[in-house]
């Protein structure tokens, strides 16, 4: 029972000394709106569909995506590509993609199955809105990057904003 009694205390002891050593450090401040976070390399935010070196879409239309999401937000349907236009460097192409990103848990699976790396989760953040239809994102929003993040990305999958 005293051993009891000095465990708690020496718990209660050390609770406090890591509230005291938090009261007295310099508090972490950011001023968001003019200071943007640089996220982890790892960090998995908003999608974007990738281009190859042509200009073309990456995605071919395989919907590989779309099962492995465990929460089936990601609809996509392929069709046959012209191959006097085409769209993709592949036989099929995403005729419709699109990732409802409230349903979205940001896991990651989708950049996972991809066989041609064509859809990818950057550092975005900024996903905040009024309206519920924009959170719907389809083929055009997806192609397009926001200026002026530019990235590379080494072969592990890291990202790096190139300033």
């Amino acid at each position: 029972m005293i051993s009891a009694v000095f465990s708690g205390a020496k718990n209660l002891l050390i609770g406090l000394g890591v509230t005291f050593r938090n009261l007295v450090s310099k508090p972490v401040t950011i001023c968001y709106p003019e200071v943007k976070r640089e996220m982890p390399a790892r960090y998995r935010g908003r999608h974007f569909l990738n281009r190859d070196e042509n200009g073309l879409e990456r995605c071919i239309g395989c919907s590989l995506c779309s099962v492995n999401c465990p929460v089936s937000c990601i609809h996509v349907v392929g069709a046959e590509n012209d191959p006097k236009n085409p769209v993709s460097a592949g036989e099929r192409y995403a005729a419709t993609y699109e990732i409802n990103l409230l349903r979205c848990i940001y896991c990651g699976y989708c950049e996972e199955a991809c066989p041609v790396d064509a859809v990818v989760l950057r550092e975005h953040y900024e996903l905040a809105d009024y309206d519920r239809g924009t959170y719907i994102m389809e083929k055009d929003d997806l192609l397009v990057y926001p200026e002026p993040n530019k990235f590379r990305v080494n072969f592990l999958g890291n990202t790096k904003i190139v300033k």
